[in-house]
């Protein structure tokens, strides 16, 4: 079996190109996930050169070391975080569920994070979060406690305190402008 760890892949679009790209090369995938996928069979020099050329010219990039790797599976771990349409259940820590996920201690997962990127994990999570509220505010489906419930914050105040920490401006401005 082989895992391939891939960088940029970050919706369900990408998992389905991902998956096209294995398959017209004759590599049937066991799984594809966001930054993973794991085939039955070892890829030969041949296969690796044909998927790997396909994927980078959609803009995809083959992660080589582990900490890269390890950085890429945060990174998807926190967009699946985010797109369940289901409220985010609060009573479970995030850095237990991260590090559960991962299979490595959240404190050697935050300090090679902050190495890599450059930044905590707190923060690309609220920046995360903040994204996603921009797509739902901009979906006019949801009202601001809504969004706010559905992406985990304590409070509409605590929603709009980081969002114009992040954005420069409110959500009920960022909705009323239309950005």
């Amino acid at each position: 079996m082989t895992k391939v760890y891939i960088k940029n892949m970050v919706c369900d679009r990408c998992k389905y190109v991902v998956r096209q790209v294995f398959e017209q090369a004759n590599v049937f995938p066991q799984t594809v996930e966001l930054g993973l996928v794991e085939t039955p069979k070892d890829l030969n020099t041949q296969e690796q050169q044909i998927i790997f050329s396909k994927l980078e010219a959609f803009g995809f990039e083959i992660l080589a070391n582990k900490q890269e790797q390890t950085v890429s599976q945060i990174k998807g771990y926190i967009t699946e975080y985010l797109q369940s349409e289901e409220p985010i259940d609060t009573t479970l820590k995030f850095s237990v569920l991260l590090a559960d996920s991962v299979g490595k201690d959240y404190k050697v997962l935050s300090q090679l994070f902050s190495e890599s990127e450059h930044q905590t994990i707190e923060q690309y999570l609220i920046e995360q979060k903040i994204q996603k509220a921009s797509e739902l505010l901009s979906y006019n489906q949801l009202n601001i406690s809504e969004i706010a419930n559905q992406l985990g914050y304590s409070s509409v105040q605590h929603l709009s305190n980081q969002f114009k920490k992040v954005k420069g401006v409110t959500p009920s401005e960022f909705r009323r402008v239309g950005k």
